[in-house]
């Protein structure tokens, strides 16, 4: 019996030393997560440091505060206008791709196979889309065929119906039906 189930073994884990286990595993997967947190703030604060210097104010006249105030305005405007020529790139993105998922979903619904059409189309013109230039010779198909003979029908001549019944009737009419 090969396909009897078999019973389950018995984990040769205590549960307390599998507790024990799954404890030291989540403290320190805790720990690794902290450390990856940090090393992103970490380096979050290092390409902040490369992109934007620090500004040194101490020193400066009235004039050069206004400049840089008036420079980083206008630094400040191009980041504006960049971050909203990608925020509306994205969103037309977004708008773009649910229209195309709902184009999706009606297709799929809407979708009937269409029922095809019989072509009448001779072994000529078959052969010649099949096996294209390659064809070249005619093949006269009707001359393979068997011949069948048809055994010629017995036809009754056409007569009066009036004959016909004076004919049958009596014995002498009977006795034909029985002879025929």
């Amino acid at each position: 019996m090969a396909d009897a189930p078999k019973p389950k073994e018995k984990s040769k884990i205590s549960s307390a030393r599998r507790l024990g286990l799954k404890i030291r595993l989540l403290t320190v997967a805790g720990q690794m997560l902290e450390v990856e947190t940090e090393e992103k703030k970490r380096e979050r604060e290092e390409a902040l440091a490369e992109r934007v210097p620090p500004l040194k104010l101490s020193g400066l006249s009235v004039d050069e505060l206004m400049d840089l105030c008036k420079d980083l305005h206008r630094k400040i405007d191009v980041v504006d206008e960049e971050r909203y020529d990608v925020g509306l790139k994205v969103t037309k993105t977004d708008k773009e791709c649910h229209e195309l998922s709902l184009k999706i979903i009606e297709l799929q619904s809407k979708f009937k196979k269409p029922s095809l059409k019989k072509v009448k189309i001779s072994a000529e013109m078959m052969l010649s889309v099949l096996l294209g230039s390659k064809h070249k010779e005619t093949i006269d198909f009707k001359s393979n065929l068997k011949t069948v003979k048809k055994a010629e029908e017995k036809k009754e001549e056409v007569t009066d119906w009036r004959q016909n019944v004076d004919a049958m009737s009596g014995m002498e009419g009977r006795k034909k039906m029985f002879d025929a």
